[in-house]
């Protein structure tokens, strides 16, 4: 049941966020090593166990994103990508800034912050990280940490175009909100994978950003807390 938060002063500001977030997050600190040790919460195979067998590769991989959040007139809003048309994968979808660990990074943190700055600029000292949801596993073989975070006031961003399409946000209260989190299903080798989805006006957010962000929802707004 989607939560009724209207009535309540203050839900949805990156306040509410913060407290909702303590104690339930595992913390950056908390998270130092690259090895996969907290819970994988959601994977591309959630909906559809029997494709986990069809898999490209494994669940070797670490990665990680950001999940930026931002103040908009007193009220949270998430901060998205939407990634351009040519690349090799995911062209056109709409995702967080991040990716696959590489050999400097020195740990999952370092990761998100990274490729927050490569891909849109974001510069590590307006971010301020609040925790991590449990790994995501995807069907290309990424185990996937997301990295909660609160955009600071000050902070710009500039796309880098090889990547970035666009950089939009859309209202924490439309994406916390159960009755927007759809599911949909399309062909996957051969076979018919269902995935959540949570479409905004004329944006459609779906597969592994779509799972993230209900893993969000379960962990901090499943409940009036």
């Amino acid at each position: 049941m989607a939560l009724v938060q209207d009535k309540e002063a203050g839900v949805f500001t990156i306040a509410d966020l913060r407290r909702r977030a303590r104690g339930v997050l595992v913390s950056p600190e908390q998270r130092i090593s690259s090895k996969c040790d907290v819970p994988c919460g959601r994977s591309d195979f959630e909906l559809t166990p029997e494709l986990e067998a069809l898999a490209e590769a494994e669940h070797k991989w670490p990665a990680a994103v950001l999940i930026p959040i931002i103040e908009r007139e007193a009220t949270a809003s998430v901060l998205f990508t939407q990634r351009t048309e040519h690349l090799p994968t995911h062209a056109g979808q709409i995702s967080f800034p991040g990716g696959k660990m590489e050999p400097g990074d020195a740990n999952l943190a370092d990761t998100a912050l990274r490729e927050a700055r490569e891909e849109i600029g974001l510069e590590p000292e307006f971010i301020e990280m609040v925790g991590f949801l449990d790994d995501y596993i995807t069907s290309t073989g990424y185990r996937i940490s997301p990295l909660v975070a609160i955009l600071r006031e000050g902070y710009s961003i500039t796309p880098d175009r090889s990547e970035v399409a666009d950089i939009f946000d859309v209202p924490l209260r439309h994406l916390m909100n159960a009755e927007n989190h759809e599911m949909h299903a399309r062909e996957w080798h051969g076979m018919k994978r269902i995935f959540y989805a949570i479409p905004y006006g004329e944006r459609f957010i779906w597969g592994a950003t779509a799972g993230m962000l209900r893993n969000l929802y379960d962990w901090l707004y499943s409940s009036e807390t």
